[in-house]
């Protein structure tokens, strides 16, 4: 079998290295973003990889179009139609690849993986999910792949075993491979895989979350879109999603029929499995009750129940990547009881959505790297509600593919009409400044703005800020 891995930039390098550890494969790479380093090409070359051109990929496309077109050659003969083609689902090739990097991932790990697995993914609200999921599953050592890196939890203790990794799909192969040399010489092992997953599935989960798909956005050069990427996560035994998303993208196009979507009461229709109703939104906690219907499990028992649950969900937004956990947990068959005692154990995520206490200042910080203007609809007109409210909003450029629509952000800034006190900060909000005039406050710092925060009394500051939270570590 030979194999073109295409992209080290997003995980090829892993998956290149592990076709080359099979006897059956000649691997080929293709940096196609030019960003190995000599020392990384000279690795891959040491395992038997070879490193190739586009030029290579083009012979390849080009003498498969000429078999086409001349039925009477066997593909056999020639040495290039033997090639599979592996690159990622967002890479604009002149002709689709054999396998996405997810499937990739997929067919390397399907004999070595024997636990259950739970794959996020999602326009937004991924790590928030994974992180509730944590808890639920706190005592099942639980194997945990996100933005924030990868851990376990074993007895109880969370212990990293890899900061500052990607959430490509050759990731997960780098967080199993973690785990089990963490537990090679102790009596327990993994339990459950929580893996955090950008644009898709991989096809090894027993149930695949969508948490959302808010303002789609392309990928693959514009010939495709984030929320086509994620249909990859149908293939799971089990799949859940948000039931607008389900709604208007999923419904016609999925894979498996078994799909359990959730919703808050009165935002969409009424045929979603899980539903939040009664709800009482609170800065510290939030409860509310939670509406079971004809939910199917991995083992295809149908559930209908209710239940109250109390944890951090501080606005709409954070509620409905609780369902979304709840949903996921409901589908694996987990009961109620573990759900509704893993999220009272949930107070939030450092690095995303959490509360700090400043003075007299209660400080709401959303910190994500790809925060968009829906998110922050949202998130201002949650802090409305408080005493004394005021808005701080930054951040920086380049933290992710996607980057906001800042002439969207301006306008929705603008109307607030001066409800509340408004300070922009950072290079982000340098430019959301200026294009709204200058009519507005900037601060060079975070800082300088939390003290100008304090001087008009604010009580209630709403900190979102487009970074990494590793930036900010300094603050």
């Amino acid at each position: 079998m030979r194999i073109l891995v295409v992209d080290m930039t997003h995980g090829g390098t892993v998956l290149a290295s592990e076709f080359s550890k099979r006897t059956d494969c000649k691997v080929f790479a293709w940096d196609i973003y030019q960003t190995l380093s000599q020392e990384d090409k000279s690795l891959l070359e040491a395992q038997g990889i070879e490193l190739v051109e586009e030029s290579f990929y083009e012979s390849y496309f080009y003498e498969n179009i000429a078999l086409e077109n001349d039925m009477s050659k066997n593909s056999l003969e020639n040495d290039k139609s033997n090639l599979i083609v592996v690159a990622p689902v967002h890479c604009n090739l002149p002709q689709p690849s054999h396998m996405t990097h997810h499937q990739a991932v997929g067919f390397l790990l399907k004999d070595q993986i024997n636990v259950p697995v739970i794959e996020v993914t999602g326009v937004k609200g991924k790590t928030s999910t994974a992180a509730m999921l944590k808890e639920i599953y706190r005592d099942e050592n639980p194997l945990i792949l996100s933005s924030l890196g990868v851990e376990v939890v074993e007895d109880g203790q969370e212990i990293i075993l890899q900061k500052d990794i990607s959430i490509t799909p050759a990731s997960i192969i780098t967080a199993w491979q973690l785990s089990q040399e963490f537990y090679k010489d102790k009596v327990h092992n993994v339990g459950i895989c929580i893996f955090e997953s950008s644009l898709g599935g991989t096809g090894l989960a027993d149930v695949g979350v969508i948490t959302n798909i808010v303002e789609d956005y392309s990928i693959a050069r514009g010939s495709s879109s984030a929320s086509k990427a994620k249909l990859q996560m149908f293939k799971s035994k089990v799949s859940v999603c948000d039931n607008d998303s389900y709604q208007k993208l999923y419904s016609s196009h999925s894979l498996n029929q078994k799909t359990n979507t959730f919703e808050i009461e009165g935002l969409d229709d009424d045929s979603a499995s899980v539903k939040a109703q009664n709800i009482n939104y609170g800065l510290h906690k939030t409860v509310f009750q939670v509406k079971v219907t004809d939910l199917i499990t991995i083992n295809g028992i149908s559930i209908n129940t209710s239940f109250e649950v109390s944890t951090f969900a501080p606005a709409q937004h954070h509620l409905e990547n609780t369902l979304s956990a709840i949903t996921a947990s409901l589908s694996m068959g987990t009961p109620k009881e573990s759900i509704i005692s893993g999220l009272k154990n949930f107070t939030g995520l450092p690095g995303r959505t959490s509360l700090r206490k400043v003075g007299d200042m209660m400080i709401i910080e959303e910190i994500n790297p790809g925060i968009n203007v829906t998110a922050v609809k949202k998130a201002v007109n949650m802090i409305k509600g408080y005493e004394k409210p005021a808005l701080i909003l930054g951040g920086s450029y380049g933290v992710t593919c996607e980057e906001i629509d800042e002439t969207s952000l301006s306008n929705f800034l603008a109307d607030q009409d001066d409800e509340f006190l408004m300070i922009l900060t950072g290079d982000l909000g340098l430019s959301v400044w200026k294009q709204m005039g200058k009519h507005y406050n900037y601060c060079n710092s975070i800082e300088m703005a939390l003290n100008e925060s304090k001087k008009v009394g604010a009580k209630n500051i709403l900190l979102i800020y487009r970074s990494n939270f590793s930036e900010l570590g300094r603050r």
